[in-house]
């Protein structure tokens, strides 16, 4: 008893973090699977053939394609204008900020199936309800990520100590020298978070994307359409790359900001 008492928070810690990945092994054990059956979702034996034939249904390769290029543009999009709004959020006093605070945050704290609706409702309005499509889409995703971006890096600048910036103005920089120079690699960091974290929200909508997505099919639209007959194994090698690539960043930058703190010691 007094050893689990003394282990019990490293116990509860490897509980979560085992209850948090299982779905992930279970996603890349079945990207090498044979399936006897598309319907019976079991580990039938191991191949490789889901992952050196992955586009044998064109469908899933295209709808991959548009999600991937709608998360890049939403991404490049929110982003911008999100840290544009956050600086100014954060450095700048104006008239309705309090409210401008209140609203950024509406987006986050609304349930998607209204925040889509209401979008419809919008296009509809706008006369758009037969152009439905990448489009509407596109508008409908920088919408919900900006809201993220911006509490990210609003984040990332209030706790910013403002000396350095002081310090490069009093050794006669300019503003321009001083963003590029000092403010913007501090920032940076949340910047690339906001990003991250937009991009992941934007490939991943489904319900937002469904009620104004037309005839435009996303990657997953496509999943939940093909559940109804049998999932593809290869929408599990998708799956897998998309982990592998979120480990490689983070993993990236850990490597990267350690470097730098011994460099700097």
């Amino acid at each position: 008893m007094a050893w689990l008492r003394r282990n019990l928070v490293l116990i509860l810690g490897i509980a979560v973090l085992v209850y948090t990945f299982v779905p992930i092994f279970v996603v890349v054990l079945m990207s090498f699977n044979d399936p006897a059956s598309r319907l019976i979702y079991s580990f039938d034996g191991f191949t490789l053939h889901n992952w050196l034939n992955l586009c044998e249904d064109p469908s899933m390769c295209s709808a991959l394609g548009r999600s991937v290029q709608i998360g890049l543009l939403s991404t490049v999009v929110s982003t911008i204008l999100g840290t544009m709004a956050a600086f100014a959020l954060v450095r700048h006093d104006f008239r309705g900020r309090s409210a401008t605070n209140l609203l950024i945050f509406l987006p986050m704290a609304a349930p998607e199936i209204v925040l889509g609706s209401s979008l419809l409702a919008l296009f509809v309005g706008a006369g758009f309800a037969g152009q439905l499509g990448f489009w509407t889409i596109l508008i409908a995703h920088i919408m919900f990520c900006l809201s993220f971006v911006v509490v990210t890096v609003r984040a990332r600048l209030a706790g910013l100590d403002d000396t350095l910036e002081q310090a490069a103005m009093d050794l006669y920089a300019t503003p321009q020298q001083t963003f590029w120079r000092v403010t913007f690699p501090l920032v940076f960091p949340g910047i690339l978070g906001a990003a991250l974290l937009s991009f992941s929200l934007s490939f991943d909508d489904f319900i937002v994307t469904n009620l104004n997505a037309g005839q435009t099919t996303t990657f997953p639209m496509y999943v939940w359409g093909v559940a109804q007959r049998g999932v593809p194994m290869q929408v599990n090698v998708v799956g897998t790359i998309m982990f592998l690539i979120s480990v490689v960043i983070v993993v990236g930058g850990e490597v990267v900001s350690r470097r730098r703190s011994r460099a700097l010691a």
